[in-house]
């Protein structure tokens, strides 16, 4: 006898039948015909090598042979049933847990973060902050936010939500804020430029795009991160350089202004989700991003 367990869709006719000791009503609730469940008791039998049901007038007797596998795959069916609900629930149940930059989290998500939660009350997005060192692949992480360039890794479903604009910005507060916003972008090589470590091609990357040589920018005050390097620039220290999604809520305050616009960069804004996790979720919160970009005029 072969030690293979024998096909689940035998077991499970077996077990209704067992259970209801009747082949219509497993039939009704398995939503097969009476046939069908027929022809698996014959594969169960045939696999097993015993008669499991002898007959008993117009119905059916278990034999000892299929009492013993009667009170095992009840047994094993329960359980299945018990565990495969308890992970449904905790699915549901858990929340969405989405990593992002600090930045991007204080300066976009947390002040739309009353509206998603109208929009998705079912997502209960939890929000993990982190600067580099996050990765959708790690337990208990379900999906990243970030600034990235293409291609993509094999390994993740990307949702491209909008195009990375990046430019300079300053503030009202800014000795030197009536001078600069007429003055033509090339008048920033004369700017000790307020820059972050975690974006050091920033400011090249936009004079490239703008026709500025960057060897002819020169640098002030640099912070580690860029939440810190905006809070800078909106207290008035200087001009530093942001995704346009990062400040797009301090330029309609009048906290911060855009002399020049904003450029694209190579980069997207994307949502990455490991495809091995991929579920409705992800979609949902991917189509609410991008048309929250899109009524922010960011997309």
């Amino acid at each position: 006898m072969s030690r293979d367990l024998p096909p689940l869709n035998a077991l499970r006719a077996f077990e209704a039948t067992a259970r209801l000791n009747s082949v219509s009503q497993a039939a009704e609730q398995l939503h097969v015909t009476h046939g069908a469940v027929s022809r698996q008791l014959k594969v169960l039998e045939e696999h097993l090598g015993v008669s499991l049901f002898s007959k008993e007038g117009r119905g059916l007797k278990l034999t000892d042979a299929g009492i013993r596998l009667r009170d095992a795959s009840g047994e094993a069916f329960d359980r299945l049933r018990s565990v495969c609900a308890e992970l449904s629930q905790g699915s549901a149940d858990a929340p969405f847990v989405l990593g992002c930059s600090g930045s991007l989290l204080a300066r976009w998500f947390i002040p739309r973060l009353g509206r998603l939660n109208n929009d998705l009350p079912d997502l209960r997005l939890h929000l993990s902050a982190g600067e580099g060192d996050l990765d959708p692949r790690r337990p208990g992480l379900d999906a990243l936010l970030v600034f990235a360039e293409p291609p993509w890794p094999s390994d993740m479903q990307v949702f491209e939500l909008a195009s990375e604009r990046i430019g300079p910005v300053l503030s009202p507060r800014f000795a030197r804020f009536d001078a600069l916003r007429q003055a033509p972008a090339h008048a920033l090589q004369d700017e000790p430029l307020l820059q972050t470590m975690s974006r050091p091609q920033a400011w090249p990357s936009w004079a490239k795009h703008n026709g500025i040589d960057p060897d002819a920018l020169h640098y002030g005050q640099g912070f580690e991160h860029l939440y810190y390097l905006l809070e800078a620039a909106v207290a008035g220290l200087g001009v530093a350089i942001a995704p346009e999604p990062l400040v797009a809520d301090d330029l309609k305050a009048g906290r911060l202004a855009a002399p020049w616009g904003f450029s694209e960069t190579p980069a997207q804004l994307a949502l990455w989700v490991p495809k091995r996790a991929a579920d409705g979720r992800a979609q949902q919160l991917a189509q609410w991003l991008r048309r929250e970009l899109t009524r922010s005029g960011q997309a």
